[in-house]
């Protein structure tokens, strides 16, 4: 939304089974280096995004349209790169596998 990465965005990765293999926040570049390494299956990584645009001061309704952004995702190659950018404004988002 602002053109920067989004420091300080909390957000979870759990399993299919609903187990939380991590929970921190995004760091000044807008990512989370510190994310396990995970083998191959289905994921899901939680993004709290309302939170992270109230503490810009950007004024959302009550309730937001966008308040928890969830990306399921799946790994079928163990070696691979998975790189998982949001990008994220309080009426949209989108993703894509990165580079």
């Amino acid at each position: 939304m602002n053109g920067r990465p989004a420091a300080g965005v909390s957000i979870a990765l759990s399993n299919v089974e609903g187990e939380i293999l991590f929970s921190g926040s995004t760091d000044a570049d807008g990512r989370c280096g510190k994310l396990p390494a995970v083998g191959t299956g289905r994921f899901r990584l939680t993004f709290a995004v309302a939170d992270y645009f109230r503490g810009l001061g950007i004024i959302l309704p009550d309730p937001p349209f966008l308040d928890v952004v969830s990306i399921d995702f799946g790994i079928a190659e163990a070696s691979g790169h998975y790189h998982v950018p949001l990008l994220v404004s309080p009426y949209g988002y989108s993703t894509y596998r990165g580079s």
